[in-house]
Formats: structure tokens, C-alpha cells, sequence
């Protein structure tokens, strides 16, 4: 009576609605519903939601990719306006604009220390930047069609790239050279991550397959076959488990461990476009055609909440 006073008291409907359906699933397989009510309220009553802040506008077509810098203060993004750009996560305003690429901007990050930023684009470049001076510093390669997605490894000193040529390539980024290109997949790779160790690379294909290849030997250590083309596919934090999504529309979380899936993440109403979890491994953000983004809780598969407010994908 007191938990129930203490969710009156806070009017917040959409927990109160949350927790007790968990509640009563939870109480028809388990006696000790007790602590499961008590979890759940610490889950999702207590944290505070998240809600607009900022409308960061500047980009003349859509927006592919948005991304935090290491300490938190800016985020770069990618466009199809051929542009990356940099913001100030304070004030909202445009810090700089990146130009170089001459087609379709697909990916952006900063690297580990803040001080580089890689892109890539369907120019079939990958260039790196200063994230200072926002000037390009050397342009990368090898690739003979887009390039979808780039990554630097943990410590910075590599960086991993995926292409429609269906290629995955590791490249150095003092020298810019080509280190390794690894060929198998049957179609373009839509999305390609290292390890949290830094030892594998996990790749997402057209060709209806996951491939998880060793960075070393540079050999396929283990392959997740599907129906239809899956859009991505990343590694939780410790690396134990594997979240991916294909273009039918479904979301599934791995157990590398246990070699079986533990979740399917029911809720998007159209394709989803990108995913990713939390620092803490704990929740999943996702984002999707039907206009919105939703948080989900990892090990209990649950919607947390829906985000509302963009017009479009």
C-alpha cells in the first residue's frame, strides 16, 4: 500500500501502467513477486525521463548518424548534404562545418581522445579531421564503392570500415595505408564494429548473415544466419551479448554465451534505422521509420519509454 501511495503521489501514468503489466506477468511464474514489484518501481519509477531539450538544425538533407565526443560537450553528425558538422551540446549552436566529401555522408565519429574525427561517405572515401580546426588531415583509399560505416578501435591507432563493395577493411591511422581487406560476405555490409576487446570485428550483411572475424588469424570465428538482410548488428559492452535488427523490422539480442536468443524487441510499427546500448549494458535506445525513438530494458525486453517529436525517419 505504501509503493502504491508513493505512485499516486508521483502521477506518472505511464510507469504506474508499466509496472504493474511486468508486475502481473511477473507474478503469474514467480512466489516472490514482492522484490520483482520492488525492482521494477526502482527501474522505472525512479529515473528520471527523458524529454526535447534542443532542436539542432543546420543540415540542408537528412541526417544519418549523431554522435556524442568522448567528454560529452559536442556531437558531429552526417548528412546527406555531403557535410559533417559539429555542435555544442550546451548552447545547441554549430561549432563547424566539414566539406570535403562530394556524395552521401554515411557515418561520423570522434576518436577516443576527442582530438580526430573519421567519416565516410558513398564516394567511396573515408577521410580523418582535425576536430579543432574542422580541416580534413589525410583521406583514406581502397574502397571501390560506399563506404557505410567507419569505426576507430579502442585505442585509436586503427580503424574499420565497411562497404557495398562487400568488403570489411582495417586501416592505419598515422599513415592512412590499407592494412587488411577482408573479403566472404556475399553482399554489402551495412554496419561493422570492433570488439569491446578490440580482438574481433562484427560485421551485418545484405548476404542475410552476421559475421564475427577475427581481427588476427583474419578468419570468420562464428556466423549468425537470417531470412532477410540485417541492418546492423553491435556488441553489448562486455561483450557478451549481440543486439541486431534486419529490414523486415525485428530486434533480437544474442547470447554469445549460451548461443540462443534472449529477447525480441517488439514495439517499432516501420523499419528501424539505428540502435545502440547504454554505457552500463542495461538499456537499449533504438530509432525507427515510424518517426520515433523508444528505450528498452535489455534483460526484460520491455519498452521503458517512446520518444515523440521528429516529422520524419
Amino acid at each position: 500500500s505504501d509503493m502504491l501511495f508513493f505512485l499516486k503521489k508521483k502521477n506518472r501514468g505511464n510507469e504506474i501502467h508499466l509496472i504493474v503489466e511486468y508486475w502481473l506477468r511477473l507474478a503469474d511464474i514467480c512466489f516472490m513477486w514482492i522484490d520483482d514489484l520492488e525492482m521494477i518501481v526502482l527501474r522505472y519509477a525512479l529515473p528520471k525521463y527523458f524529454k526535447a531539450s534542443k532542436v539542432l538544425q543546420g543540415h540542408l538533407d537528412f541526417v544519418n548518424c549523431v554522435k556524442f565526443s568522448p567528454d560529452g560537450s559536442n556531437i558531429v553528425s552526417a548528412s546527406n548534404d555531403t557535410t559533417i558538422r559539429v555542435w555544442d551540446v550546451k548552447t545547441g549552436n554549430q561549432l563547424g562545418i566539414l566539406q570535403g566529401h562530394t556524395d552521401i555522408v554515411n557515418d561520423a565519429q570522434f576518436s577516443l581522445n576527442g582530438e580526430m574525427i573519421v567519416s565516410c561517405s558513398n564516394d567511396t572515401t573515408i577521410r580523418l579531421w582535425d576536430a579543432k580546426s574542422y580541416l580534413e588531415i589525410r583521406k583514406l583509399i581502397g574502397h571501390f564503392n560506399g563506404v557505410t560505416r567507419v569505426q576507430f578501435s579502442s585505442i585509436s591507432k586503427m580503424i574499420v570500415s565497411g562497404s557495398y563493395d562487400q568488403t570489411i577493411r582495417l586501416w592505419d591511422v598515422d599513415t592512412g595505408q590499407e592494412l587488411v581487406n577482408i573479403e566472404g560476405h556475399l553482399g554489402a555490409i551495412n554496419s561493422v564494429q570492433f570488439s569491446p576487446d578490440g580482438q574481433t570485428i562484427i560485421a551485418a550483411s545484405d548476404d542475410e548473415t552476421i559475421g564475427i572475424w577475427n581481427i588476427n588469424l583474419i578468419e570468420k570465428v562464428h556466423e549468425l544466419r537470417h531470412s532477410d538482410c540485417i541492418l546492423k548488428a553491435l556488441f553489448s559492452p562486455d561483450g557478451r551479448y549481440i543486439l541486431l535488427f534486419s529490414l523486415e523490422g525485428y530486434t533480437k539480442i544474442y547470447d554469445m554465451r549460451t548461443e540462443d536468443y534472449i529477447q525480441i524487441l517488439e514495439g517499432h510499427s516501420n523499419v528501424i534505422t539505428d540502435a545502440i546500448f547504454s554505457v552500463d549494458g542495461k538499456t537499449i535506445v533504438s530509432c525507427s521509420h515510424d518517426k520515433t525513438i523508444r528505450l528498452w530494458d535489455m534483460l526484460l525486453g520491455i519498452e521503458i519509454q517512446k520518444l515523440e517529436g521528429h516529422s520524419e525517419a
